[in-house]
């Protein structure tokens, strides 16, 4: 009874924390979504509170479709998204895997080597980055952003996959060898199943970042064919006026991807996060 008693204002207080921590994060999204569907008068009249029949107007978002070839920079944000996350996945799980399974000299300064990427901002190698893309003759293709976001999220995923990788039973895999399966058929069929949690926690990790980057799309990719969204929502940013509900409604659809991934990832997120703490 004293130990619950005592317990009791711990768990209400940790509570208090995350829910006051949880308010703050999602006050800004929120107030981007609430404001989206409000008149320009509206907007800047009252800021903080919901749409009200008088200040409800749809006005942003008929803007985007209308005057920005918005779904056009959304499907190009779409496919260097997914398609910098299935790289990161493979090659990441694959590297992992590697480092973890064989022993090999150099080995841990291999994984040593590859986690200085994540220490190291890849925003510093921009200068480079854009000689190699305009020598390959990759400038202004989507493919210059999915090859560079694969190496920005490359790092982080080995050194997550690597350690969960390194908890998969010995047995497992051995019993597979012995029943004549090849490496990458315990690869897929074994491990791979086993490590989804830590798979979802670096797809949400690696995308995010992915999505809402500004800086790549604007140095490698700034024509209209290979606008991304975020780059696509610079069109209503003037030097003298700005378009407020345009912004404010385009940021408000970039936003549905990532908490659709969320909603869908959620369980397997948090089971990547905890797992590592709980034996």
């Amino acid at each position: 009874m004293s130990t619950a008693t005592h317990s009791l204002p711990r768990t209400i207080g940790a509570h208090a924390v995350l829910l006051t921590y949880t308010v703050i994060a999602l006050f800004p999204v929120i107030l981007v979504i609430m404001n989206s569907f409000k008149s320009r008068a509206g907007i800047f009249g009252a800021p903080l509170t919901p749409p009200t029949p008088k200040t409800f107007d749809l006005i942003g978002y008929t803007t985007v479709f209308g005057q920005g070839d918005f779904l056009h920079y959304f499907q190009n944000s779409l496919v260097v998204t997914v398609a910098s996350l299935f790289f990161v996945l493979l090659f990441g799980a694959m590297a992992a895997f590697a480092l973890s399974e064989y022993r090999f000299r150099g080995n841990t300064m291999m994984g040593l080597y590859l986690a200085l990427g994540i220490m190291i901002p890849i925003r510093l190698g921009t200068v480079a980055i854009l000689q190699l893309m305009v020598a390959s003759g990759l400038v202004n293709t989507l493919m210059a952003l999915i090859l560079v976001y694969t190496a920005q999220g490359l790092p982080l995923a080995i050194f997550i996959l690597s350690e969960f990788m390194k908890q998969v039973s010995d047995d497992l895999k051995n019993a597979g060898r012995i029943d004549g399966l090849s490496e990458y058929t315990i690869f897929f069929r074994l491990v791979l199943p086993l490590v989804r949690p830590s798979m979802a926690t670096v797809a949400v990790f690696t995308m995010i970042p992915i999505w809402n980057d500004l800086w790549f799309p604007l140095i490698l990719a700034p024509s209209e064919e290979t606008k991304t969204v975020t780059l696509g929502a610079q069109l209503f940013l003037g030097q003298f006026v700005t378009n407020w509900n345009a912004i404010l409604a385009a940021l408000s659809l970039a936003i549905l991807p990532v908490l659709i991934l969320y909603v869908i990832f959620s369980r397997q997120l948090i089971r990547g996060i905890t797992s590592g703490a709980v034996k």
